[in-house]
């Protein structure tokens, strides 16, 4: 098993403290400052704690998560969402799909960082977010060792074939914008 992934109890990631910590609200609010998003691919959903903010404001959401058990998870919590089991790194989805897709806190979890970004921009119209941990140790996320340096992200949007990408800190994380 992949030691980056995170495996433990669903109801943590739903907890109010956790909520507060990711600033769940901001992000959503910063994603939907683009108002022609009406359909977002939420990568490694988890629980759907992400989904179900873009689905209270009334965005068609998607999901995958490889494991089977957040995958039911996000179904609870979001019933109107289409969630899916499926890697990062192989989407099910054609080409442009999706208005935008978004990685809330799994990039620095897949297994081939290139392949994950590239496959994002494949099935998206317009932009792809990456919500990810400061590269900082903290007592809150994983270990240093498994956060991503935003000189790697710029890389690697570079590499994906993003001509742009911006930076935005939130709180205790940074919200990165390809286009």
């Amino acid at each position: 098993m992949n030691e980056r992934v995170y495996n433990k109890e669903i109801k943590r990631l739903r907890s109010p403290e956790r909520r507060e910590k990711l600033n769940v609200e901001n992000v959503i609010e910063i994603i939907l400052e683009d108002k022609t998003i009406k359909t977002i691919l939420d990568i490694g959903t988890g629980s759907g704690l992400f989904a179900e903010e873009f689905s209270n404001k009334n965005i068609k959401v998607y999901g995958i998560d490889s494991n089977p058990e957040m995958i039911e998870a996000a179904k609870h919590y979001v019933p109107a969402g289409d969630f899916n089991i499926s890697k990062a790194e192989q989407l099910p989805f054609e080409d442009n799909k999706f208005d935008t897709v978004f990685f809330g806190l799994v990039l620095h979890e897949v297994d081939d960082f290139f392949k994950a970004l590239k496959e994002a921009k494949r099935v998206s119209k317009n932009s792809v977010y990456a919500l990810e941990w400061k590269y900082v140790e903290a007592e809150f996320g994983p270990p240093l060792e498994h956060r991503l340096r935003e000189e790697f992200i710029k890389q690697l949007a570079e590499e994906a074939g993003f001509d742009k990408l911006n930076v935005i800190e939130v709180k205790n994380l940074i919200l990165y914008k390809f286009n």
